[in-house]
């Protein structure tokens, strides 16, 4: 099979041809069909997260067919499409895994960066953290559902009952989610790069009320601000934006630093607050939700082998939508 490899942080992916692995017990092998590219990748890449290990490959928005069961896997069959997401396997043990917060578990794996991931023909995953896919999704168009759909729907969920929502970073996980709030009524204001007409374009063809430079004042008091881009100084911009006992979240799993900001901007019972990875329930719910809501992915496919040049054009903000693999 080829794969896609990261040896170290800080050098480009590596093709490889290597054998098919088996699916352990509890396991099932999965002959990959396609892998959406996210931004995390690009932070594995960089060594900037320190769950990752070396080698490894990458991908955690996984769409493939079950070519084995492993001993005691059930509900399956081969043939069955299924997607594979970040978090790859808990313990089931620790305090936050007993409260229901699997998200946060102390021995958490996770694909593509602790776990050999998707960019490659086949990989093993944990039959518990596999999913059905929605119907009426072809392969690359579910695959971004995976990670930027389950993080924008955590995200959303704890924007709670906010009517005017801004939403920082207008990528894979933001244009996924604003289709899902402009669905319930909500209203979406979408803050770009500086100059990107493109994707404030993009944002208002999606719905949004406005759309504009992240780095400059809101039109209107918002209730909620959700932050998808791993930027740091944009968290003063949101908080400034969101009014008295609103929220800003943090939904990236890496940021660069927060500057300093008066107290009087956090003041009014506003909440800070981040999104660290997901839960079983999280996919549950909403590959439910996305198969009753008309959500339309745009994405830009690649072959496996130009897995850089397609993370490339992520990291130069190149991209409308999603990047996905196909195989």
């Amino acid at each position: 099979m080829r794969a896609m490899v990261i040896d170290k942080p800080g050098v480009p992916l590596r093709f490889e041809e290597r054998q098919v692995p088996t699916a352990g017990a509890g396991q099932i092998l999965i002959r990959v069909r396609a892998c959406g590219i996210c931004r995390t990748d690009l932070h594995v890449v960089d060594g900037e997260l320190p769950e990752a290990r070396y080698p490894v490959v990458p991908g955690h928005e996984i769409v493939g067919e079950v070519a084995e069961l492993g001993n005691g896997v059930t509900g399956f069959v081969k043939g069955q499409r299924v997607g594979v997401p970040w978090l790859g396997w808990t313990c089931g043990e620790c305090r936050y895994c007993l409260a229901g917060q699997e998200n946060l578990c102390d021995f958490g794996r996770f694909t593509g960066c602790s776990i050999d991931g998707g960019y490659a023909d086949y990989t093993v995953a944990d039959a518990r953290f596999c999913f059905r896919l929605p119907e009426g999704y072809g392969d690359a168009e579910v695959a971004p559902l995976l990670c930027a759909g389950l993080i924008g729907h955590r995200a959303h969920c704890m924007a709670g009952t906010a009517d005017r929502i801004g939403i920082y970073g207008f990528g894979a996980a933001a244009h996924i989610m604003a289709q899902v709030a402009r669905h319930q009524g909500q209203h979406v204001y979408a803050f770009t790069r500086p100059g990107d007409e493109a994707a404030e374009k993009f944002a208002l063809g999606l719905g949004a009320e406005w759309a504009g430079a992240s780095d400059g004042p809101a039109p209107e008091e918002l209730d909620a601000a959700i932050l998808f881009a791993p930027v740091g100084s944009l968290v003063p911009q949101a908080l400034k934006a969101v009014r008295k006992g609103g929220c800003v979240i943090c939904a990236g799993i890496h940021m660069s630093d927060i500057p300093s900001f008066p107290y009087e901007i956090l003041w009014g019972e506003r909440v800070l607050r981040s999104v660290a990875n997901l839960t079983r329930a999280d996919g549950t719910d909403f590959l439910q939700l996305a198969a009753e809501t008309p959500i339309k992915t745009t994405v830009t496919t690649f072959p496996l082998e130009r897995a850089n040049e397609a993370l490339a054009r992520l990291r130069e903000g190149r991209l409308t939508g999603a990047a996905v693999l196909i195989m």
